[in-house]
């Protein structure tokens, strides 16, 4: 299983934005089981991106 369009394309943005922020990248993971893509970046955002493209912040509290 690969990523979808929509799913690079939204990864490729979310990334570029995290950076313009200056924030590291610490993981970046695609789940071929579930199919998203897991982003962890800074000191506590996680991002998980769905195969259509939406993204959503994982709020742990």
């Amino acid at each position: 299983m690969l990523p979808t369009f929509e799913q690079s394309i939204k990864s490729v943005i979310l990334c570029q934005d995290l950076s313009n922020k200056y924030l590291d990248i610490h993981l970046f993971r695609f789940n071929d089981r579930t199919g998203e893509i897991y982003i962890l970046a800074g000191e506590d955002i996680e991002i998980l991106i769905a195969s259509n493209g939406t993204w959503r912040f994982i709020d742990e509290t």
